[in-house]
């Protein structure tokens, strides 16, 4: 399947799942700081590394801590498999809070592949998770999973290379599918919608200043989130090869 048609079954699919959108959603406004880095051990190997202070109205209170690593499989130079953990705390905020602060524990598993078309960097994520989530009153957990996919875009600005010392567009879409036990009144548990100015310092480090459409659906069905996050990331790749 090309590029192009990938993109449109994507877009489609993407409307069809917002036809069934409730009218109980809170709007709200967030700021996310973010680290990732994928330091490379060896032609194969690879350790990803990831934080995210994820804070509700700009920096006021908590909305979720969120820890992740992983260990990189370089199947080639364009596509990646990894495996990992992530510690996930989340916090009550805004108009429809959770009951308490509880955990997560997240196994997670993607497969990244990168290609380029004309003057685009194009970026497909598909990842699986299952998370372990804490149950405040009784501090047992219960079991969940869902999967993700995510297509990026990156344009360089003012030439066609991505280079050192420039700026670029970065995009994604992606939405978060739940399945097996559990599931509850929807499958649609979030979608996103991000745009950001990136600068590009070298090819292991990068800035970027974005903006993040989050919608929620809680459990119910009935109660949604529609959230305004901006974002502030750096990534930065180390390289440890000899």
């Amino acid at each position: 399947m090309d590029l192009r048609r990938t993109i449109f079954l994507f877009a489609f699919f993407m409307a069809a799942l917002g036809v069934n959108a409730q009218k109980d959603i809170a709007v709200q406004y967030n700021t996310w700081y973010m680290y990732f880095g994928n330091h490379r051990l060896s032609d194969q190997f690879g350790l990803h590394t990831e934080y995210q202070w994820r804070r509700h109205e700009w920096v006021d209170t908590w909305q979720q801590s969120l820890m992740r690593v992983g260990l990189d499989y370089y199947v080639t130079e364009n596509s990646m498999l990894t495996a990992g953990y992530g510690w996930i705390e989340s916090f009550p905020y805004g108009e429809q809070p959770i009951a308490a602060t509880f955990t997560e524990h997240r196994i997670w598993q993607q497969w990244v592949i990168n290609q380029r078309v004309g003057r685009l960097y194009v970026n497909h994520r598909y990842r699986l998770e299952q998370r372990f989530l804490e149950q405040p009153a009784t501090t047992d957990y219960v079991f969940r999973q869902r999967a993700r996919y995510r297509l990026m875009a990156i344009l360089p600005l003012g030439q066609r290379e991505l280079k050192d010392h420039s700026f670029f567009l970065s995009a994604y879409a992606e939405p978060f599918i739940s399945f097996g036990k559990g599931v509850g009144a929807n499958i649609l548990g979030q979608n996103r919608l991000y745009l950001a100015l990136g600068y590009r310092i070298s090819p292991q480090v990068n800035f970027q200043l974005g903006y993040l459409n989050q919608y929620i659906v809680k459990a119910d069905g009935q109660r949604h989130e529609r959230n305004h996050d901006l974002q502030v990331g750096l990534t930065y790749n180390l390289d440890l090869r000899r």
